[in-house]
Formats: structure tokens, sequence, C-alpha cells
């Protein structure tokens, strides 16, 4: 039986955006002071939501504070509150409220995947790097020495961390593979333009086979899993060129049928018959005219 899950109520902006209110030991930071998480996944765009959060900003100011950490550089490294961030600059203000938190590399990596992760809208692209790196870090935490093996073992699962996320393991590992794909077929699944199971499917063939899938879907609009199915059942596909994969993927399409009936409306029919003539009558003439022309074509 599916858990029936409590709804979130999100007293503003920039809470349904970023990381909980926390009011308590906040300061005022320099937003040239603060720099982005190197490669976090999680996209900034200059869309309608942003333009809510900087017209909130500009009238209340930023009520969350963003998290960072302090680097080497004697600055800051932000973890949760790219956005936000953005959209201050946006409105016009030179320092943000600011959570400074002394975070190791990878609990800072899971505390930004965590801050961002549950947000109402997430790309495909953004959930499969942030799972991957999130499970990446856990099990650097978490890794312990097999005596038997005589090698590290991860400690988290698929399974485990799916549940700390809501999804399911499996879901979880699909969204792992996706990190395999090109950028140009991943935006392909963010632009809901290839489903996630394709995708996935595509993501264990090697970049150049990727980069071919993605051109033959720009000429032709679409790629189906018949298609695929062919093509992970070709023998040596290594060896494979880009015609050679156009042909495999072109055979498995269906072949068109042809049908053999022809319909004449009523309305281009009464252009040739009286009003009078019955469906049987016309049928006649048609009939007949058609044998006519058969003879004449005998006869040349």
């Amino acid at each position: 039986m599916a858990v029936k899950r409590e709804k979130i109520h999100f007293e503003s902006v920039e809470e349904l955006l970023g990381a909980p209110v926390t009011k308590d030991g906040t300061e005022e930071i320099r937003i040239d002071q603060i720099f982005p998480f190197e490669n976090h996944p999680f996209k900034v765009l200059d869309d309608d939501r942003m333009q809510e959060l900087v017209e909130s900003i500009k009238s209340n100011g930023v009520l969350s504070p963003v998290i960072v950490r302090p680097d080497d550089e004697g600055t800051y490294e932000m973890i949760s509150g790219h956005r936000r961030m953005h959209a201050a600059k946006l409105a016009g203000l030179t320092t943000v409220p600011a959570i400074v938190k002394q975070l190791t590399n990878d609990e800072a990596v899971i505390l930004m995947v965590d801050a961002n992760i549950q947000r109402e809208e997430i790309l495909p692209s953004e959930r499969a790097f942030s799972l991957k790196m999130k499970m990446d870090a856990m099990n650097r935490q978490g890794a312990r020495t097999d005596l038997t093996l005589g090698r590290d073992v991860p400690k988290w699962s698929h399974e485990e961390i799916g549940k700390e996320n809501g999804i399911s393991g499996r879901q979880v590992k699909r969204y792992i593979r996706l990190t395999e794909l090109i950028p140009e077929m991943l935006d392909m699944v963010d632009d809901k333009r290839l489903g996630l199971m394709l995708a996935v499917d595509i993501s264990f063939f090697d970049k150049d086979l990727q980069k071919w899938l993605y051109e033959y879907i720009r000429e032709n609009g679409f790629l189906k899993s018949d298609q695929i199915a062919a093509l992970k059942n070709t023998p040596n596909l290594e060896n494979v060129t880009q015609y050679t994969m156009i042909q495999i993927l072109n055979s498995a399409l269906p072949e068109v049928k042809v049908s053999g009936k022809v319909t004449l409306s009523e309305k281009k029919l009464d252009k040739y018959f009286p009003p009078h003539f019955s469906a049987v009558q016309r049928e006649k003439v048609i009939i007949g005219l058609l044998e006519e022309w058969q003879s004449r074509k005998d006869g040349e």
C-alpha cells in the first residue's frame, strides 16, 4: 500500500526554491565573497520563478539565509542558496544573510544535495548528478575494509539512498545511469523529448554511438524502443559505423501497410451524379467506367 506523504507548506518563495528557513546564527556576507559549489548539478535559470524571487527580495529582502562554508582563500563556498544569491544580485543587493558551517568536502556535498533535491520541480539531469554525488560522498564516508576481500566495501546501497530521498533503489540506479549520457542527449531528457527508460538504455552505448543516435533523433524526430533493442542485439556493436547504425534503426521500424480501400465522399461524388441516384446506381456507373478504362488500356 502506498504511503501517504504529508504535504509541505512553504511560507515564502525563498523556501520553495531553497533551503529551510533558519533565523539564528546568521551574518551578512558580501556576495562577491561567495563562490558557487564546485560542479554543483542544479541549474540557476532566469525564468518566471526567478523573477518572482527577485520581486520578493526587492520587497522583503532575503528571508532565508544561504548556507556557506569557508574556503582556503578567506572567501566562502556556497552550499545551499545559489538561486537566492543570483536573485539577490538581480535585485541589486551586495550582501546576503548567511549561515557559515565548517564542513568536510563530503559533508558539504551531502548537505548541498539534500537542500536542493526536494524542490518541487527538479530536472532529471539535476536529480541524476545530485544522487550520484551524494552516493559517492556517503560511500567515501562510510567505506569499510572487508578483511575477506581485502578491499573497501561501499556501505550505502541504491535502496538506502533511495529511501532517504523518497524513491526506490531502482529509480536511483536509473537516474545515476543518466550521468553516462552525452550532454546533448541529457538535454533531450530534460526537455522531455526522450523518455527516461530509453535514455537509460542509450547510456550503455559508447559516446560515439550516442552522438550518432542524437543526430538520428534530431533528423527524424523520434527513436523507438524496438530500434534500441535491435541495436543492442547487433553483434560486434563496437565496430558499427554511423551508416550501418542508421540501417539497423530503419530496418527495425514496422513496415507501413498500404490499405487497399479507397473511399470517395458523397460530397465529391455529388459533382458527377444527379441527386436522385442511389448508392447502388452510383457504384454501377463507377464500375462501368473503370471497366471501359481497363478495356481501352488493354487495347493500347
